[in-house]
């Protein structure tokens, strides 16, 4: 890959210590928000399933609302002081601290776990927003598909890694008193992420030069930054669309991760060490499809990568709804993890592609605030509807919705007029 213009060129270390970065956080939102504590926290901590199911949904409504409205700005805040990557150590620090917390909580303790469950989840969408924005100053135009659909197949594999140690804590090696066996899996999260970032900060280069100003100004600047482009907004209407579409279809994705393992345990009665498999099926399936899908999105393009996966998603959610048994069930569980990472990797090269590069910091943070504000609509009709109904089935059908809506609002985007107005056409090698 030869060097982007003004910047230091990019070597394959800082390519694959990027990519680890997705292999270490994704314990966090394999084990904690998805597979093992969400299931925990309705089935143990809270009262009963039906209320800790809408607590829960409260909890990640929350978390999201606050990573919509403070994402942008802190992006911008990156972009302007050139410390993407101090922002991106401090947002890990505090999904460490708040992760090694819930540990501690147990039966009778929901509103404490709730508490501390938002603010690591908080902290790590931030991390989420930082890390993407790194993604546009390591990739040229012809490999920014396969780059980012490494990272997401390297995170689902690591995913994959930690649901089996963590099947073999819940099962074999520690005991059940006190449900150490199941608590104790938030801080094999914890060893995990911190390990394997390390790499990460050791390696990964801030291609911009650090401004020594007052914390004041920082605040100052990002607010102007990010009024600056929402004023100038048609400049980048193609971005803007592709934010759009995906703030309602990522409602779907974010839905479907944050209930799946209560919908198994629910409406099939799958216990623990039942989501565990479940969860190393779909990280198995997810890895080959963001591995498989990438050299697609670099011969197709982002848009109709996108395309394919959102229809794909809409038939297996289709039948994930309807299916009586688990074997239908596990059918759609497959279909779902084979389209869901190379959608989220289509969806960032995709943006990445579109932006101006003294922007990345904060069209990533539009990024998260995207996936972020749709958080709020899906989890809360899936609470909603259990709530007014009792039926997780009829929650799980509610999210088809967003998919068949997000679709429609990607086939208005225009790529190559996305890419031309940014004027980001990359060119080189290919190093990956």
């Amino acid at each position: 890959m030869k060097e982007h213009v003004g910047h230091a060129p990019v070597r394959r270390r800082e390519i694959t210590s990027w990519c680890l970065y997705d292999f270490a956080n994704s314990a966090f939102t394999t084990l904690v928000v998805t597979f093992i504590f969400s299931r925990f926290f309705t089935q143990v901590i809270a009262a009963d399933d039906v209320s800790g199911t809408v607590l829960w949904s409260r909890a990640v409504n929350i978390s999201a609302i606050i990573i919509a409205l403070s994402m942008p700005v802190l992006g911008a805040i990156a972009d302007f002081s050139g410390r993407k990557k101090l922002f991106l150590l401090l947002a890990t620090i505090q999904t460490l601290v708040f992760t090694t917390l819930l540990f501690f909580m147990g039966p009778g303790m929901a509103t404490l776990a709730a508490v501390l469950f938002i603010i690591a989840n908080v902290g790590y969408e931030g991390t989420q927003a930082f890390y993407n924005a790194f993604l546009p100053e390591i990739a040229t135009s012809k490999n920014i598909g396969r780059i980012s659909g490494y990272g997401w197949a390297l995170g689902y594999v690591g995913g994959l890694l930690a649901l089996a140690i963590a099947l073999g804590m819940v099962r074999l090696w520690l005991p059940e008193e006190g449900h150490l066996n199941v608590r104790a899996t938030n801080l094999l999260v914890v060893a995990w992420f911190a390990v394997f970032s390390v790499p990460t900060f050791l390696f990964l280069r801030e291609r911009r030069r650090p401004r020594e100003v007052r914390p004041g100004t920082y605040i100052r600047e990002g607010v102007r930054r990010v009024a600056e482009t929402l004023g100038h907004l048609r400049r980048y209407r193609e971005a803007a669309k592709l934010l759009l579409a995906r703030l309602i279809y990522n409602d779907g994705l974010v839905t479907v991760f944050s209930f799946g393992a209560i919908y198994a345990a629910a409406v099939f009665g799958m216990d623990t060490g039942d989501a565990i498999i479940l969860g190393i099926v779909l990280n198995v399936a997810a890895a080959i499809g963001a591995f498989a899908l990438g050299f697609v999105n670099d011969w197709i393009g982002g848009k109709w990568t996108i395309a394919i996966t959102l229809v794909v998603l809409t038939v297996a959610a289709m039948l994930g709804a309807a299916a009586e048994t688990r074997t239908g069930f596990w059918f759609a569980a497959v279909g779902i993890g084979l389209m869901v990472g190379p959608n989220q990797a289509a969806s960032r090269s995709l943006l990445g592609v579109m932006i101006p590069e003294e922007k990345h910091g904060e069209f990533f943070g539009f990024f998260a605030f995207s996936g972020k504000l749709a958080s709020v609509a899906g989890p809360f009709v899936y609470g909603s509807v259990v709530a007014a109904t009792s039926s997780h089935r009829a929650a799980m059908a509610s999210i088809i919705a967003f998919f068949v809506v997000g679709f429609a609002v990607l086939m208005l985007v225009d790529e190559k007029a996305g890419i031309a107005a940014a004027g980001s056409v990359r060119t080189g090698e290919d190093e990956s």
